[in-house]
């Protein structure tokens, strides 16, 4: 499988919701459901664990379907956000300190880019 990494930098096809949906594992969509219930007022059912990766215009999770940063990232036009001119905005920033980890990918990302 290609490595497809989100505008923001978290790797799509490392995640659990994108490897359940993939491999049509409903056994899977439970376990990513329960993961992700705990702490939300509403918890997720395992039918909403369905997602074709941030970059894909077919099934996303809902939170992808209003984020800032993915709406950003398709108004530009870039692969994702190492790509952009205004990269590390104020936008992706805040997301980054959530997730250092998608800070790390971008940044990989850009040190290739400008080699």
């Amino acid at each position: 499988m290609e490595r497809m990494v989100a505008y923001c930098g978290l790797v799509c096809t490392d995640c659990k919701a994108y490897i359940a949906t993939q491999e049509n594992d409903d056994a899977k969509r439970r376990e990513v459901a329960e993961a992700w219930s705990k702490g939300l007022t509403t918890p997720l059912k395992p039918e909403e664990i369905n997602c074709d990766g941030c970059l894909s215009d077919r099934r996303l999770f809902s939170y992808c379907n209003t984020c800032e940063i993915r709406k950003c990232g398709i108004e530009r036009r870039v692969a994702n956000c190492a790509h952009c001119p205004d990269y590390n905005c104020e936008k992706l920033a805040k997301f980054v300190e959530q997730a250092p980890e998608a800070k790390k990918t971008l940044e990989e990302i850009r040190q290739k880019l400008h080699k």
